[in-house]
């Protein structure tokens, strides 16, 4: 445990007052978008991030595509900045998802896209924002300061803000009702650290973070995070795709962790834990449909959408305690800043 606590801790135990201040003050501009994603009945929706941000967007892409059958692609922010290329997204919504709405590229490409014909609709904490400006609509994620370099509290106000807005145009009753009950789940969620998981990651350098459908953007998360704080070598992998290579490296020990939500892709992955867990490694698994695997307490929140951003608090909460117990402060990793502004 640690002594003193650090910001990045605070900003956890933030998170469900945050995500609860976004369900308060950020409805209108949720309708509101949300409305004129209807009126245009896109079909197919590109994302534009980096980072944290590109695994809010990739947590969007699988929802979208199980709740509307609206496809979302990731675009490389160098087609505009860089390489000074126009895309052609007439008739398209194009989300941007960005903390500081500041980063050259992403603006660039966010204001191509709204120039392509996109629909353009952007997610940051900073609604004065050049991002924001070359917006058509703008959500703010209402996360509050975050002056800890590692993002968590903005991660989940994105995540919250972008499954909202998609619960709205597609009229989702129950996904909306799921969302508005986070705040008390998150409460739960963020109090769970999984002290087994930091045991046994001990010294060890290297882990694997596992996850399927929505819960893979929860697993990348994860993999940047270990790295980002804790100066551990983490890869995310789909469960689907792990034993294709990547399982050659595990030996006796080796941690690994399977990010799972209450949805379809939970026996699958449950049985890939059991299978890794079988050839020695030391696998947790958010899930008790597991056999050989260890199962890590989780707080579930009544809709398998909605599963992944209870995940990710608990997350961050075992991430924090597992940067102090090596002696790095996880608020000033080392290399990095809280804005980076790539061109």
């Amino acid at each position: 445990m640690t002594t003193t606590q650090t910001q990045m801790r605070r900003e956890v135990l933030e998170i469900p007052l945050a995500v609860d201040r976004l369900l308060q003050q950020g409805g209108d501009d949720i309708r509101r978008a949300a409305d004129a994603i209807g009126a245009r009945n896109p079909g197919f929706m590109v994302s534009v991030a980096r980072g944290s941000s590109d695994h809010v967007a990739t947590y969007l892409k699988y929802a979208s595509e199980l709740l509307t059958g609206t496809p979302i692609a990731s675009i490389g922010p160098s087609i505009a900045s860089i390489y000074n290329r126009k895309l052609n997204l007439g008739g398209s919504v194009c989300l941007s998802v960005s903390q500081s709405g500041k980063s050259p590229d992403i603006v660039e490409m966010a204001r191509m896209a709204r120039e392509g014909g996109a629909l353009s609709i952007a997610m940051t904490n900073h609604p004065e924002s050049p991002l924001a400006q070359v917006s058509d609509h703008t959500l703010n994620l209402h996360a509050g300061p975050e002056i800890s370099v590692a993002a968590t509290k903005t991660f989940v106000n994105s995540a919250v803000a972008g499954i909202w807005l998609l619960a709205e145009w597609a009229g989702d009753e129950a996904l909306c009702a799921a969302i508005h009950d986070l705040p008390n789940k998150l409460e739960k969620a963020v109090h769970i650290d999984w002290p087994d998981v930091r045991a046994a990651i001990g010294s060890h350098k290297s882990i694997f973070c596992l996850g399927r459908g929505p819960a893979y953007a929860i697993s990348n998360e994860a993999a940047l995070k270990f790295k980002e704080t804790c100066q551990i070598h983490a890869e995310s992998y789909s469960s689907a795709e792990v034993l294709h290579g990547p399982i050659s490296i595990v030996d006796v020990g080796f941690p690994v962790i399977a990010l799972a939500s209450a949805d379809e892709a939970e026996g699958a992955l449950a049985k890939v834990a059991d299978e890794i867990a079988a050839k020695g490694a030391t696998v947790f698994a958010t899930s008790n449909k597991v056999h050989q695997a260890n199962v890590l307490p989780t707080v579930r929140t009544g809709h398998p959408l909605t599963d992944p951003i209870t995940l990710i608090a608990s997350f961050y909460a075992m991430v924090e305690q597992t940067a102090a117990s090596r002696g790095i402060n996880p608020d000033a990793p080392r290399h990095l800043k809280k804005v980076t502004e790539t061109v």
